[in-house]
């Protein structure tokens, strides 16, 4: 991996990670920073980059699924009828306990006051770079 250093420690210096196109859809690589691991992840176009620790007991959080939130669909009673992923709302989910963090966000699904640690990601030339 390419990195350019900085004698500034309050600037974040610029890794880059892969190929845009080496990102799916609705998936996910995971990048090695050299002080940290991340995920970058891929929804609807737009590219989202997390610190690769769970927030809860530090899990490797960008290493569980992506998946859709999970919503009830009710019927005219109100009365659940099956329970539907909601791929307009992507979870991040934890694979050591099953946390769930907005993609979008890094917000805990179960608490808002929580949230992962975001990085800056840009493409250039076809190219991924974190800020980290």
């Amino acid at each position: 991996m390419e990195n350019h250093t900085t004698t500034d420690p309050g600037v974040a210096q610029r890794y880059r990670v892969c190929a845009v196109e080496e990102i799916a859809e609705n998936g996910g690589v995971l990048a090695d920073l050299g002080h940290r691991e991340v995920g970058v992840f891929k929804h609807k176009g737009r590219l989202y980059a997390y610190d690769n620790r769970c927030i809860h007991q530090g899990g490797p959080v960008c290493s569980g699924e992506l998946l859709g939130a999970t919503k009830l669909e009710l019927d005219e009673g109100k009365q659940a009828r099956r329970e539907i992923l909601d791929e307009d709302e992507m979870r991040l989910v934890c694979p050591w306990h099953g946390w769930e963090f907005d993609l979008l966000s890094g917000q805990a699904a179960h608490d808002r006051r929580y949230r992962l640690r975001r990085f800056n990601v840009t493409v250039e030339d076809g190219v991924v770079y974190v800020d980290a």
